[in-house]
């Protein structure tokens, strides 16, 4: 199977593509046998469901490319540089969690490590800049949204991260600031949060301007589901209200992106 799903307009296309690189659960039986048992439960660190939170967006006109795969196969988010396999924050293939705990009964060989790249990470970034690549000839430019979710260490309900001002426009991260602070989401900007490797790398495209979107767990899921050591639920009432909400929020955005582009031309 593809290592993602994509979503295209369901209605007229806008230049926005959506990126959901972390909320991918599949692990391969042939990589869950190498896993330490409590590991294939917990997934710590796992964008809990955007693929629902969002799943409005291709009706507002907004490509999405969604992850199928746990970032614990292969971390999307991470440039592919050595070393591979090591540290949570830095690695393409984490050795250890974010909290230091060993995630491996057997650790996998190169060849392994090799092979999910060639199978997850390679083909994932080939269909992404393709997107980007597309939406450019058709409008002349894109915006790209990468969303996250987490859970620690800030307070706020929302971070936006552009490398300090390096991978989008003001003009950009002030309207999706905007409607988020609308709905009274506390909103920062670039606060722990700046932007991670998709953001940084595909900023730097011609035509491209990225902003990662950080939404805190506590928005749209249970609060006492977030310490157990398996996936909180989602089709409760916080989380469908939480929808409702970030569905008026980009609708608003999409709004204003287009019409702030129209005004330019």
């Amino acid at each position: 199977m593809k290592p993602y799903l994509l979503h295209l307009p369901s209605g007229q296309a806008v230049p926005i593509v959506a990126n959901l690189p972390h909320s991918g659960m599949i692990v391969p039986d042939a990589i869950a046998a190498q896993f330490l048992p409590e590991h294939l439960q917990a997934l710590p660190h796992t964008d809990w469901h955007l693929d629902q939170l969002y799943r409005s967006l291709p009706a507002l006109g907004i490509t999405v490319l969604q992850a199928t795969h746990s970032r614990y196969v292969v971390d999307l988010n991470r440039p592919l540089q050595d070393p591979i396999f090591g540290n949570f924050w830095t690695a393409v293939m984490p050795e250890k969690t974010a909290f230091d705990k060993p995630i491996y009964a057997t650790l996998p060989s190169p060849e392994q490590l090799q092979e999910r790249i060639d199978t997850f990470y390679l083909p994932y970034h080939q269909k992404l800049t393709e997107l980007l690549q597309e939406r450019i000839a058709a409008f002349g430019h894109v915006y790209l949204l990468d969303l996250h979710s987490f859970g620690v260490p800030l307070t706020e309900s929302v971070c936006l991260g552009n490398r300090n001002g390096k991978t989008c426009s003001d003009a950009l991260i002030t309207t999706v600031e905007k409607h988020f602070l609308s709905k009274s989401y506390q909103t920062v900007r670039n606060k722990v949060f700046n932007g991670g490797y998709i953001t940084g790398h595909y900023g730097q495209m011609a035509g491209v301007e990225a902003l990662q979107i950080e939404l805190r767990y506590h928005v749209y899921l249970n609060d006492d589901e977030l310490e157990r050591s398996q996936p909180p639920a989602w089709n409760v009432p916080k989380f469908h209200t939480a929808k409702e909400t970030i569905d008026k929020i980009f609708t608003a955005i999409v709004q204003d992106l287009s019409l702030k582009k129209t005004s330019l031309q």
